[in-house]
């Protein structure tokens, strides 16, 4: 992808670039998690957060012009290895409740790579003097920490316990 990594300009686009594949890869894994999900509820977290992903995109998107970057080309292996991960899980025969569970927990470890993705990422575009990109990328981790925020919420008060 690089030749090499010399500045912190080479390292953001590179984030960015990791962070445009995660959620492209994402916005194709939310409805078969979607579609998986048995409670009402956890079904319309998932599609809410697909629209919520594609809005995601579209801000990477305009980062990524506004600095003259193409995003694409890449593939973040964490995010096909996390998804792939969820794809295993959702495979396994289990009861309605337990699967609930684990597709709370799947979609966890994917929210907090992204937090810490964005985070990071949010935190270059500081450091570059590039404000609009830095809070168009807080705009998004808030986002992907309230969805996690609401995703245990639910886990804890709900379907946990119904799987116990």
């Amino acid at each position: 992808m690089f030749d090499k990594l010399e500045t912190l300009d080479d390292l953001f686009e590179m984030q960015l670039k990791d962070l445009y594949s995660a959620e492209s890869q994402l916005v194709k894994a939310l409805p078969l998690m979607a579609e998986k999900a048995k409670d009402g509820r956890l079904r319309a977290g998932f599609t809410r957060h697909l629209h919520e992903t594609k809005k995601q995109v579209e801000r990477l998107e305009k980062i990524g012009q506004s600095l003259g970057v193409d995003l694409g080309g890449h593939t973040c292996k964490a995010m096909a290895g996390l998804i792939a991960e969820g794809q295993e899980t959702m495979s396994e025969r289990a009861t309605d409740e337990v699967m609930d569970a684990a597709l709370i927990a799947a979609a966890q470890r994917i929210e907090h790579y992204e937090i810490s993705g964005y985070g990071t990422a949010a935190h270059f575009a500081e450091r570059l003097g590039n404000t609009q990109a830095a809070e168009l990328l807080r705009q998004t981790l808030d986002e992907e920490q309230f969805t996690d925020t609401k995703l245990n919420d639910l886990a804890k008060n709900y379907l946990n316990q119904k799987a116990m």
